[in-house]
């Protein structure tokens, strides 16, 4: 598990990160669904603008707030897939270069294994 400079990299931790990523991505999945569909007030809730002149006011609030919420954690889980996939490429690097260097150090058996 290393480079041709001696460093080592631990791949199973590499995997788990992109394992936790993966239920996290899950998790906001489920979060983004509870803000966009779970979260609708009627503007009739607020009260009716004839007795309460706010009411278009904390409506409108609401909304932005709503989409604000939606926006962030949209670009939250983009985050968070570009992260999980660059860790992907970086443990199939890892992988790759491990292989490379078993075959130069003669063909994968002996003690090196």
């Amino acid at each position: 598990m290393g480079d041709s400079t001696g460093m080592r990299v631990d791949l199973s931790a590499l995997d788990e990160v992109v394992s936790k990523l993966r239920t996290l991505v899950d998790d906001m999945e489920e979060a983004g669904k509870t803000s966009k569909y779970r979260t609708d007030i009627p503007q009739s809730a607020f009260g009716e603008a004839a007795t309460f002149l706010e009411a278009g006011d904390l409506f409108q609030a609401h909304e932005t707030a709503k989409s604000d919420l939606n926006r962030a954690i949209t670009d939250l889980q983009d985050l968070i897939e570009k992260f999980g996939t660059s860790t992907s490429k970086v443990r199939g690097k890892y992988t790759e270069q491990e292989y490379a260097t078993k075959q130069q150090m003669g063909g994968g058996s002996g003690k090196w294994e």
